[in-house]
């Protein structure tokens, strides 16, 4: 059979159109208007059969034993206008609970990009745990900000298993985590010094600063090995403290161009092009500035002898030999990412740890009893806090009402067809969401979810023992399976560290006439809307 000829014949109305329109005078309004009219209701039934909206067209949602469920949203756009402003993981979590089948997973459209997003904790886990969700969909902004060469936004392949190998091995071994614990100390005592002196000159402190401030150096300390004695005058230090802002907000920011790539040619409201095209040159600058200075020290001369378990990790990047050596380049994204990574989600999560402990004083006293009767007049260390089981309880609570990325931050990408237990099946280039807030809020997971309650962490009075490092989805706020945050014990060693410092220093209650105010903002973390403020009254030590 000659199909060419078949597809012309299917196609013989097509040419008619001429000869109709010219019967009817092209310039009769009510004809166009009725062209018009016809093709907005061809669009419109094409809408209203995909389930999932435009991206689920052609049954796409309906390849599995049991069809993905979904919602429209509208045509082209689909459910942009819903999430691209507010509190996306919210919205989300209001549209899977409308009902089950919805909160095991939920299909929509972010334009011409097909999502998926799973509010159960055994869905979220065959999604992250599964090999074909080991890629992650590249924002415009990631890829322009190198983050593509990084850990985060690396293509699963030879490459990105190179650099978790280089960060389980060498950057975030446990004993190199220990061995940076001085570094901790010293930049939590500068802390605790600047509150109680901004406490005595003005009557209260935003503690926001405070934390960023040494959030900074910690990570500056670990990653290049320098800190700055004064971050606001030293030119280095705001140059980074900039870099890192700007970077923030340009991958936090939600750019309607990586949804409708059409749009990038006229519309782009963020200017994320022409920013990231002034960042990157800037943050190359800096961190090569820094590589090259070890060099010049002669810090690091390709040679594993000279690598201590507390060498920061330019030393350590610099000493890799054979497959393990990175080019320049590679070097300069990677140790990017850990600034980058490392410096605020630390100190918002502190935050809102401190901002419930002043809303629930009850729970300060218990946690500062703990760290009394355990430690007595001697100064916190890494090495106690395994002892502090209410402490560790009041983190895990914190992360469970707050989880510092809500949506899990960045997106996996399915490489393949991924079948779920439950009978549907998930279709290759598809994005996957775990909206972790939805499930840290369920009420069929949680007794009393938007209650601050350590104590449901607390197996000695009928709590459970929930590990938040990927192995239990019920809270996993650094994800799981290959894509799990590598830095999470770094993070939590600082941040308990940290707040037991706090405690163990000050008393904490709210500012007189500016209550604590948990509203929150997503940004690319979930941060206070409004920074945290606080009066201090420090602690008589017997």
């Amino acid at each position: 059979m000659d199909f060419s000829s078949f597809s012309f014949e299917k196609s013989w109305w097509i040419f008619t159109l001429p000869a109709i329109a010219e019967s009817h005078n092209l310039c009769n309004t009510w004809f166009l208007f009725s062209v018009f009219l016809v093709f907005l209701s061809c669009g419109l039934m094409t809408w209203a059969f995909s389930t999932g909206g435009p991206a689920w067209k052609n049954g796409r949602n309906h390849t599995g034993r049991v069809p993905i469920p979904g919602v429209n949203g509208l045509p082209i756009f689909g459910s942009l206008f819903r999430l691209s402003h507010g509190l996306p993981h919210r919205t989300l979590a209001a549209m899977a609970n409308s009902s089950r089948s919805h909160k095991q997973l939920m299909a929509f459209s972010l334009g011409s990009t097909p999502v998926v997003v799973a509010s159960d904790p055994q869905i979220a886990r065959e999604i992250l745990t599964s090999p074909h969700f080991a890629n992650r969909p590249i924002k415009e902004s990631a890829k322009q900000l190198m983050f593509c060469r990084a850990i985060g936004f690396a293509p699963d392949g030879s490459y990105w298993r190179l650099l978790r190998r280089i960060a389980s091995s060498h950057l975030f071994a446990p004993k190199r985590i220990l061995a940076h614990e001085p570094s901790r100390q010293l930049e939590c005592a500068d802390m605790v010094k600047a509150i109680s002196k901004e406490q005595s000159l003005q009557g209260y402190i935003c503690l926001r600063k405070h934390l960023q401030a040494a959030s900074l150096n910690n990570i500056m300390k670990i990653v290049f090995g320098k800190r700055y004695e004064t971050i606001e005058t030293n030119e280095e230090a705001k140059e980074l403290h900039e870099l890192v802002r700007e970077a923030f907000e340009l991958l936090g920011a939600f750019n309607w161009t990586d949804h409708l790539p059409w749009l990038k040619y006229f519309y782009d409201p963020y200017r994320v092009n022409q920013r990231c095209s002034a960042l990157v040159p800037r943050v190359k600058k800096l961190v090569k500035q820094i590589i090259d200075l070890h060099l010049l020290e002669g810090k690091s001369v390709n040679n594993n002898n000279n690598i201590s378990d507390n060498s920061d990790f330019v030393d350590v990047l610099l000493s890799l030999e054979g497959d393990e050596k990175l080019s320049e380049e590679d070097m300069v994204a990677v140790l990017w990412e850990m600034i980058f990574r490392g410096t605020d989600t630390t100190a918002l999560l502190t935050e809102w740890i401190m901002a419930q402990l002043i809303l629930n004083p009850n729970i300060q006293s218990k946690l500062y009893e703990e760290l009394k009767n355990v430690v007595g007049n001697k100064s916190v260390s890494d090495a106690d806090i395994a002892k502090f089981p209410y402490l560790q309880a009041v983190v895990k609570e914190t992360l469970r009402l707050h989880p510092p990325g809500p949506l899990l931050s960045w997106a996996r990408l399915s490489t393949a067809d991924v079948q779920l237990s439950t009978g549907m099946i998930i279709p290759a280039n598809t994005v996957a969401m775990v909206n972790m807030w939805s499930i840290t809020h369920d009420p069929q997971i949680w007794d009393d979810p938007l209650m601050f309650k350590p104590e449901r962490f607390l197996p000695s009075v009928g709590g459970i023992n929930v590990d938040v490092r990927g192995n239990d989805l019920r809270l996993a706020p650094f994800g799981a399976g290959r894509r799990v945050c590598p830095g999470k014990n770094l993070g939590l060693a600082s941040v308990s560290l940290w707040v037991a410092k706090l405690v163990e220093n000050f008393e904490w209650v709210a500012t007189e006439g500016q209550p604590v105010d948990l509203t929150e903002v997503l940004k690319l973390s979930s941060e206070m809307k409004n920074p945290l403020s606080a009066v201090v009254i420090p602690r008589i030590r017997a």
